[in-house]
């Protein structure tokens, strides 16, 4: 199934939303945008590890549903960062991919 960018950003606002009602319960506040990134960094860290296990230079074995889900987490959290920062994430793609693109 191909998912577009808008579908991406509705989906992932809303199970932000549920995250943050779990946060409020459990700690009588959202996540900030600090505290997100901080999720996505440690998440992207994960990604590393789950990829050097899957080219056999990490201990961890059959990490490559782990990797599978990680990079689509990571990919969440950068929907989630951009939109909380109103930063609209397919011109900043569409940008990057023209920009790097005329380097070759």
């Amino acid at each position: 199934m191909a998912i577009n960018f808008e579908q991406l950003k509705e989906r992932s606002l809303e199970i932000r939303k549920r995250y943050h009602e779990l946060e409020l319960m459990h700690h009588g506040s959202e996540w900030t945008v600090e505290e997100d990134a901080l999720a996505f960094l440690t998440d992207a860290g994960l990604v590393g590890r789950h990829v050097m296990s899957q080219q056999g230079r990490w201990t961890k074995e059959n990490t490559e549903e782990e990797l599978k889900h990680k990079i689509g987490e990571s990919i969440w959290w950068l929907t989630i960062l951009a939109e909380r920062m109103n930063i609209n994430i397919e011109e900043v793609t569409e940008a990057f991919l023209n920009k790097t693109e005329k380097l070759f």
